[in-house]
């Protein structure tokens, strides 16, 4: 993957008198976190590759407030929230797409109430509509016959009833997807929602990731897929405590896709 990622902000768009057709709200983890900035960069170049039109806002982007609010600080979500509506409303945003389930969730869900009214839609989605109009197309047989296991996001599945998309995808890549036992509207947490990745564990005889990728495991995958930088934290931390890092990989949907385009 040697390609030269263009990411424009939305400063240099209006700057050019342009307005792009989506913006990418990268959120915190795809932002900060070194893992999940490969999945920042890898639905960068599905982005580039396709011809999208779309721009970030960079230093202007902060916190959606999620982890404030999941914690009971309302006060801190609102203010956080307020600073951000307003700086979507100045460059006249109309669609957002993101990675992240927790910034997808409260942008479309919790925003409407304090002014924020835009067109939200998860990576998995805007990749599978991508596909469908045929401006990518996926090549190579990299993953054709693995076992490939998808955990469901809360706040993608449960929460916003999006279970179709990644595994659509899933199926495009030639791969073999396996259920675990408890999946879509029965799947279980990877234990990092609720803001609950931020603070220490309670008392209890298993973490929740854990218990996850236990389940996960006994699907005898190649691959975890993943759609959300929590959810992949937890259950790469999971197959590190098993010890199965060398079987066993765990990757976000935008990654298989730029992947198997690579070949």
């Amino acid at each position: 993957m040697s390609e030269i990622l263009k990411v424009p902000t939305m400063a240099e768009m209006l700057a050019e008198g342009k307005q792009p057709d989506v913006l990418f709200w990268v959120g915190c983890a795809g932002s900060f976190d070194d893992r999940a900035k490969k999945i920042t960069k890898a639905f960068v170049q599905l982005l580039n590759r396709a011809n999208v039109s779309f721009a970030v806002l960079g230093t202007e982007e902060s916190c959606t407030g999620d982890p404030a609010k999941r914690a009971g600080n309302e006060f801190l979500f609102q203010m956080q929230a307020m600073m951000n509506i307003e700086v979507l409303k100045g460059y006249e945003t109309k669609k957002i797409v993101t990675a992240c389930p927790h910034c997808f969730n409260t942008l479309k869900n919790e925003y409407p109430e304090l002014g924020g009214n835009f067109e939200v839609i998860h990576h998995t989605e805007f990749l599978k509509s991508l596909l469908d109009q045929g401006k990518l197309s996926i090549e190579g047989g990299q993953f054709k016959g693995k076992r490939i296991t998808f955990h469901d996001p809360c706040y993608l599945g449960r929460a916003n009833g999006v279970y179709e998309a990644p595994r659509e995808l899933i199926v495009k890549l030639d791969a073999e997807l396996v259920e675990m036992k408890r999946s879509k509207a029965n799947g279980l947490c990877c234990g990092a929602g609720g803001a609950q990745m931020f603070k220490d564990a309670e008392a209890g005889n298993k973490e929740v990731n854990i218990e996850r990728t236990e389940e996960a495991l006994e699907t005898k995958p190649d691959i975890i897929a993943a759609a959300c930088p929590f959810c992949n934290t937890m259950l790469t931390d999971g197959i590190k405590n098993k010890e199965k890092e060398g079987e066993t990989k765990v990757m976000d949907i935008a990654e298989l896709i730029a992947n198997a385009q690579d070949l």
